[in-house]
């Protein structure tokens, strides 16, 4: 019975610890050159952290702390991995919409859902 009780924890333990594995968050700090909109939102040209939540497909953008925009995006695959870390927006200006960003040494683009673009943009 006893036996049954720990090969029932280490299962237990393995399934959680497998489970913790595929929730991914990614985190890089960027800088803004110019003002950008996400989502609707204007982030002012500067240094942030930005992350991408595999699980919930969501984009980030936090200045000190606080989420100053969020996004839907999603992660598509890349032929290798990016040297660096990448910001590729669209339009120019206060009306510029981020379009994509790439982690360094990451195999994916984190794309920014159509829905989560502003409309009217340089589509």
């Amino acid at each position: 019975m006893r036996s049954l009780k720990r090969i029932v924890i280490a299962l237990l333990l393995v399934t959680l610890a497998g489970t913790a594995s595929f929730a991914k968050t990614r985190k890089k700090h960027v800088t803004f050159v110019d003002n950008v909109l996400v989502n609707g939102t204007l982030v002012n040209a500067g240094n942030y952290l930005v992350e991408f939540d595999e699980m919930a497909n969501e984009l980030s953008v936090v200045k000190n702390g606080k989420v100053v925009a969020k996004t839907a995006a999603h992660a598509e695959p890349r032929d290798s991995k990016s040297n660096d870390t990448r910001v590729r927006r669209r339009g120019m200006g206060d009306s510029s919409q981020l379009v994509s960003i790439t982690f360094s040494g990451s195999k994916t683009d984190v794309v920014v859902d159509q829905a989560g673009m502003q409309a009217g943009g340089n589509n």
